[in-house]
């Protein structure tokens, strides 16, 4: 009986550096003569990445499937990637999937995870995050923490510790990432390549494969792609979700905005990640997502650390504690007014002050004017009851005639983005 390919061994490589090489060693069973042998084959994916950059999805997915047989699985969140399990069907090859259940998924979701398995006539594997760990979190932080203090925790235990342990049983995964998702992360990711982020079966920093077969296809192919196969989708895309996660922390995206808009939309739109992919974040950006998103800049949000001050513009007027109370409680106004609730410390504020001092500019003599007003420390709690703050920067537009300020939707923070926002309301 003649049998497929598929990885029994593997072990990183390291480079003259001591860093992880991309290269791999697998092993294939074949049977020669109607033995079994066990042949060891040294794998560069740099190479074989490079060698199917412009290959279809389904034959990356079919050389995927060649080289680690039963040690491999598909990743489905519940979205759009359900365009895999079809791809893998296609294949006609057997195939694995996995999933993670976190405990926040829409009920939707759940009820499209059973769609999948009668329409595929497949066993989803689900993950789990640990109880206890659970537990302590909420107990601690509450159940809805992730908007004050970032998702990197909450993310960690009901998905990242989950993901760890379900990737521990296997040599390789396929995942849905597609360049155009992140602009931040993941426009650069390749069709296939040694995961430097996780361990597989056999242990150590460079013993998981990742597959990532639908890198090149664009968002709008996919679909196109869905409703041709007549595949069944998740419910919720019908209600305006594209990119979807836990509940809390997804939402509808409008026309026009980035998918990822809609995941984690009070957070940095370049550091959209939960865990799962962070190596896609290059080092030195992932040393700022996990600092700011994380707990470790706790200290900072007291106000009792040094900080240099941000928006330092004749341009702008900076608003102390009885200045914005007073603008807050007009029921009218001579102008228009711009704020932004910042605190020095946010990378993420520090991120957009270049741009905001020349929306300033921009604005000068328009009849809108600018300001800015430090929201952190004892003022922390005034700017969340009063000023709509759930996490920084966040930007209000305050009208001539109306009493209550807009707030600013977007996590887009470009000139032209701002830009639009106020030419709308003014």
């Amino acid at each position: 009986m003649a049998l497929s390919s598929s990885s029994s061994a593997a072990a990183p490589l390291l480079n003259g550096s001591g860093s992880i090489s991309s290269c791999y060693y697998r092993r294939h069973h074949k049977e020669v003569e109607g033995k079994i042998e066990s042949t060891d084959d040294h794998e560069d994916y740099e190479k074989l990445a490079r060698d199917m950059e412009s290959a279809s999805p389904l034959e990356i997915m079919d050389k995927a499937f060649e080289y680690f047989g039963n040690d491999i699985a598909i990743a489905f969140s519940g979205a759009e990637d359900v365009v895999l399990i079809e791809y893998a069907k296609l294949t006609g090859r057997p195939f694995r999937v996995f999933s993670l259940d976190t405990g926040r998924l829409n009920p939707e979701t759940h009820q499209f995870f059973d769609t999948v398995e009668k329409h595929y006539g497949i066993r989803i594997e689900y993950t789990f995050p640990n109880a206890v760990e659970v537990q302590a979190l909420v107990r601690t932080n509450g159940l809805f923490s992730f908007y004050e203090d970032g998702h990197q925790e909450c993310c960690r235990i009901r998905k990242v510790r989950p993901l760890k342990r379900a990737l521990k049983g296997l040599r390789a995964w396929i995942t849905g990432q597609r360049k155009d998702q992140s602009p931040g992360t993941r426009a650069e990711i390749p069709v296939v390549q040694i995961d430097t982020s996780f361990e597989g079966i056999d242990g150590g920093i460079g013993s998981l494969v990742k597959w990532n077969p639908l890198a090149n296809v664009k968002g709008q192919d996919i679909w196109n792609f869905l409703r041709a196969m007549n595949i069944p989708i998740n419910s919720l895309h019908s209600q305006g979700y594209i990119s979807i996660g836990c509940e809390p922390c997804t939402r509808p995206v409008l026309p026009g905005q980035h998918e990822r808009e809609g995941r984690w939309w009070w957070e940095d739109a370049k550091a959209k990640e939960c865990g799962l992919h962070n190596g896609n974040i290059k080092q030195e950006e992932l040393s700022q997502h996990i600092s700011i998103n994380g707990n470790s800049v706790a200290q900072h949000t007291n106000g009792s650390a040094p900080a240099s001050d941000l928006f330092n513009s004749q341009k702008l007027v900076s608003f102390r504690r009885t200045g914005i109370e007073n603008l807050a409680r007009l029921q009218s106004r001579k102008d228009p007014w711009l704020i932004v609730l910042y605190a020095p410390w946010c990378h993420f504020c520090q991120a957009m002050e270049g741009s905001y001092i020349e929306l300033a500019e921009q604005l000068e003599g328009m009849g809108v004017k600018v300001g800015k007003f430090r929201a952190d420390g004892d003022h922390k709690e005034f700017a969340k009851q009063k000023l709509q703050l759930v996490s920084f920067p966040t930007i209000l537009f305050f009208p001539k005639h109306s009493a209550k300020p807009v707030k600013y939707p977007s996590e887009k923070r470009d000139v032209d983005s701002l830009m639009a926002f106020v030419n709308a309301l003014r």
